[in-house]
């Protein structure tokens, strides 16, 4: 389901800056922000770097984009 909102013309113009940098809308833009904000609030303790690696490791995994880990 989606709604519309208002949001600050500042917060667009970011997210259109910045969408295309990383090749998103400026609503998936502000999707992703919110998301990550989300989890960074959830669990304060984790760095940000981390959260986006756990992310892109899981997507990775969907994918079959997965190779065994060895120790060295």
């Amino acid at each position: 389901m989606s709604k519309a909102i208002k949001l600050s013309e500042s917060l667009i113009n970011d997210a259109v800056t910045t969408g295309k940098v990383q090749h998103r809308s400026a609503p998936k833009q502000i999707e992703y922000w919110a998301r990550m904000g989300k989890i960074a609030d959830e669990n304060p303790d984790l760095p940000l770097t981390f959260i986006k690696g756990v992310l892109t490791g899981i997507e990775e995994n969907k994918t079959g984009d997965v190779s065994d880990y060895k120790f060295e």
